[in-house]
C-alpha cells in the first residue's frame, strides 16, 4: 500500500505548472475560505434565524471532532512522515509553500472540508440540491494538499472518510434531538 501511495503521490505531485502553483497555494490556504464560511453562516441565519445557532454549533462540533481525530489522535499515533519530510523522496517533491508539521496521516484539510460539506448535505441536501456541488470544493481543497506536496493520496482519502463519517454520526444524532424537531 505504501509503495502504491508513494508512486501515486509522486505522479500527481509532478503534474504542476507555475500558474497552477499560484492557484493551489490559494486553494490550500485556510484563510482563503473565510468569505465562504461567512456566507454560509449568513445564509443559515437568514433561513433559520435564532435556530441557526444550533446548526452552526453542530457544524463547528463536527469540524472540531474530525480535526481532533486527525491532528490530535491519528497524526501523532500513526507518525507517518509527510512526503516533503520523507528523506527517500523529499528531493522529488514539488513543494508549494511550507512543508508543515512532521506527520501527515491523515489530512485535516480533507477531513474538515468533507465534514462541513457532508453535514450540510445531510441536513439540507434534499431541500437545497445545489449543496451537493460543494463536494467538488471539498475534493479540490483535498487534492491541493497532494499538489502542494504535504500529503499522500491515502492521507487525503482517510481524511475525507473520517470527516464524512464524523459528520454522518453527529448529524444523525442531531436529527434525533429535540433541537432538530424545531427546525423541521
Amino acid at each position: 500500500m505504501n509503495t502504491i501511495d508513494t508512486q501515486l503521490f509522486l505522479w500527481l505531485n509532478a503534474q504542476h505548472s507555475s500558474s497552477m502553483d499560484v492557484v493551489m497555494a490559494i486553494v490550500t490556504n485556510k484563510l482563503t475560505w473565510i468569505p465562504l464560511y461567512v456566507a454560509m453562516i449568513g445564509l443559515l441565519w437568514l433561513r433559520f434565524k435564532k435556530q441557526s445557532l444550533y446548526i452552526i454549533g453542530l457544524l463547528l462540533l463536527c469540524i472540531l471532532f474530525s480535526d481532533q481525530i486527525c491532528s490530535g489522535l491519528l497524526k501523532p499515533w500513526v507518525a507517518r512522515l509527510r512526503p516533503c519530510h520523507e528523506p527517500s523522496i523529499a528531493s522529488l517533491v514539488h513543494l508549494v509553500g511550507g512543508c508543515g508539521g512532521s506527520f501527515g496521516f491523515c489530512s485535516s484539510h480533507a477531513a474538515n472540508s468533507f465534514t462541513l460539506v457532508t453535514a450540510l448535505w445531510l441536513l439540507f441536501g434534499k431541500t437545497y440540491r445545489w449543496i451537493s456541488t460543494l463536494f467538488v470544493w471539498a475534493f479540490v481543497v483535498s487534492y491541493s494538499r497532494i499538489y502542494v506536496g504535504v500529503h499522500y493520496p491515502f492521507d487525503v482519502l482517510a481524511g475525507a472518510i473520517i470527516g464524512s463519517g464524523v459528520a454522518w454520526l453527529l448529524v444523525m444524532y442531531f436529527k434525533r434531538s429535540k433541537f432538530y424537531l424545531h427546525l423541521v
